[in-house]
């Protein structure tokens, strides 16, 4: 008896399934949007500006890039006590 009831009450939600909705879009080929137009072209110059002031900063703020002491440390005089 409740088994009529609820299959009316879902049938009249009208829920369809996502292959449902996807198969009644048309297959038409969308007009290309910002994306589809600039969408690469944004990609790479956000990539050259990134690429740009990593160099810009590992070469010009004057960190010394851990480099080697050899021949810039020389050793201190022994004190005789």
């Amino acid at each position: 008896m409740m088994f009529p009831l609820a299959r009316n009450a879902l049938s009249s939600l009208k829920i369809r399934s996502i292959q449902q909705s996807m198969t009644r879009k048309s297959p038409v080929k969308h007009s290309p949007d910002f994306h589809d137009k600039y969408g690469n072209v944004v990609l790479a110059s956000g990539t050259a500006f990134c690429v740009a002031a990593w160099v810009f900063t590992t070469t010009q703020i004057g960190i010394e890039w851990n480099l080697s002491p050899v021949g810039r440390v020389t050793p201190k005089e022994w004190k005789k006590q």
